[in-house]
């Protein structure tokens, strides 16, 4: 497997990412301050978790923003409002990236950027009794963008197994970004945090390796690539799909099988994939060594294959990307709601 360019040579020059909220936000059919929006106490979605999400990234370029797989996160968006019955906002795909490139023009971030779409269950409509229920609620979409840096290399992360399951697919819809379901998450995360670890990863009801809190779980074996199958109690994510995709372009072979927790101890090295980290090393899994203990030579080589692959090389996949160019992302600012917002 080659990894393309090295970082130093493909990354563009770029002041660094400044950390923290961008100033506009897209809420209900409307940009406005970030800090503005108010949602109702009775909001169905804060109740129940009937809500679903992305988590998707921009890159600097030396041609502007990139955002990267934009298409795909909105498509698996609009799967997971289907299973909700979430139809009261933007139906395409092109209309919720025409709203992101806006909200990234208007916020003008300086390097890299997360941006969280947020579709979910508002208001009881008239005539609607109160309790859980899809039908007969109101829907909204909101937007925020985050100034949130990265590397471009495999972090080392130390990881726990949890305690905590992660939820079967007939108990949950796992293969779409329910909000509701991410308290299994926070449980297992918070559980990792407080015994001094990064992350956790879980299993599935069977006791087979699931994914860690919020990624998918490879493991690396005499240079074969192993991860849970897609069809398991797991997100296929994206970020996942991407590195299937460019490592075996390069000739590396990928396998989709069940992994147990002795795999994961025994294996060479084991890397977590995720929209916001990209390629992270896990070199201790509850107290033991992965292979020598430290980020291993193939997630190094998959960490950079990725990093060029958002937007700071060429690997032959130009409609992952979409361009924000520099002259449409300059900065705006906001008016507060006393200089007259539509609120």
């Amino acid at each position: 497997m080659t990894a393309g360019p090295s970082l130093a040579e493909s990354a563009p020059r770029q002041r660094p990412t400044q950390l923290g909220l961008g100033a506009w936000a897209y809420d209900r059919g409307e940009f406005v301050p970030a800090t503005a929006p108010r949602l109702p106490l009775s909001t169905q979605g804060l109740h129940y978790g009937t809500a679903v999400f992305e988590g998707i990234r921009a890159y600097p370029s030396d041609s502007g923003l990139r955002l990267f797989r934009a298409r795909e996160h909105y498509e698996r968006l609009l799967r997971g409002c289907r299973i909700l019955r979430i139809t009261g906002i933007p139906p395409t795909v092109q209309e919720l990236i025409d709203i992101t490139v806006e909200l990234l023009r208007r916020n003008a971030h300086d390097g890299n950027v997360y941006i969280r779409p947020l579709a979910h269950k508002l208001s009881l409509l008239p005539g609607t009794p109160p309790g859980v229920s899809l039908a007969g609620v109101s829907d909204a979409l909101s937007l925020t963008t985050f100034g949130y840096p990265t590397s471009g290399e495999a972090e080392e992360v130390r990881c726990a197994l949890s305690a905590w399951r992660r939820p079967a697919g007939d108990a949950l819809p796992v293969q779409a970004k329910v909000a509701g379901g991410y308290v299994t998450s926070a449980l297992a995360c918070d559980e990792a945090r407080a015994t001094g670890y990064d992350d956790a990863i879980l299993l599935d009801r069977w006791g087979n390796v699931a994914e860690a809190s919020t990624a998918n779980v490879f493991m690396v074996r005499d240079g074969v690539l192993v991860t849970p199958p897609a069809t398991g109690d797991l997100l296929p994510g994206i970020t996942r799909d991407t590195v299937i995709t460019l490592c075996r372009e390069r000739g590396t072979t990928v396998l989709e099988r069940t992994l147990s927790l002795a795999d994961l101890y025994t294996a060479d090295e084991v890397f977590l994939t995720s929209t916001g980290k990209g390629v992270a090393s896990v070199v201790e899994l509850s107290g033991r060594n992965i292979g020598s203990g430290t980020a291993g030579p193939v997630t190094a080589r998959v960490a950079a294959l990725y990093h060029s692959a958002t937007g700071a090389g060429d690997v032959g996949h130009p409609e992952w990307l979409i361009t924000v160019p520099p002259s449409e992302h300059l900065p705006h600012h906001p008016r507060t709601p006393s200089e007259g917002t539509n609120r």
